[in-house]
């Protein structure tokens, strides 16, 4: 074996790296259902606090498995603005980049809600991302995926105004 490390030693250190701060380089597995205690209600306590490391906080956007709202089994990979913290729980409001002003009255009849957060670094094609503010997930921390950027402390007060006129319930 020469002194040059291998290609492999790389990855291993990257995924090292990943595992030891409880992000996972790959799209996380749905948690069993009996481990999952549902959606948070009412509202928590709200506060931006980003911090320079691996790991999620409160305004950052993460990659993770947000189980469907009928079905706790079921779900799919996508990016989640992290809003508070609930014990174990981080507290996180999914994205999308479909244009919800367009339905807003539909949308409104069937009880969901949006903010628009603009882009950024979690959506490679730079789409504007809106957030459906009337759902907090809880999320697992040692699910995360990835962290995919931040809001900045403008935008997240207007996430936070919309979780106040639209409670989860």
């Amino acid at each position: 074996m020469s002194g040059v490390p291998s290609p492999w030693h790389e990855v291993g250190r990257v995924l090292g790296d990943a595992l030891r701060q409880g992000l996972s380089p790959e799209p996380s597995a749905p948690p069993m259902a009996d481990d999952y205690p549902g959606d948070y209600h009412g509202v928590p306590y709200l506060i931006y606090a980003p911090h320079e490391d691996r790991l999620p906080d409160p305004g950052e956007v993460v990659w993770t498995w947000v189980p469907y709202e009928e079905d706790y089994t079921q779900g799919k990979d996508r990016p989640v603005l992290i809003v508070a913290m609930d014990g174990r729980w981080l507290l996180g409001l999914m994205l999308t980049s479909q244009d919800h002003d367009i339905d807003h009255d539909q949308e409104a009849r069937e009880g969901r809600f949006w903010v628009e957060i603009g882009t950024g670094p979690w959506d490679p094609q730079r789409r504007v991302s809106e957030v459906r503010v009337n759902r907090i997930i809880r999320i697992d921390t040692t699910i995360v995926r990835r962290i995919g950027g931040r809001v900045s402390p403008e935008v997240f007060d207007l996430v936070a105004a919309g979780i106040a006129a639209h409670p989860p319930h």
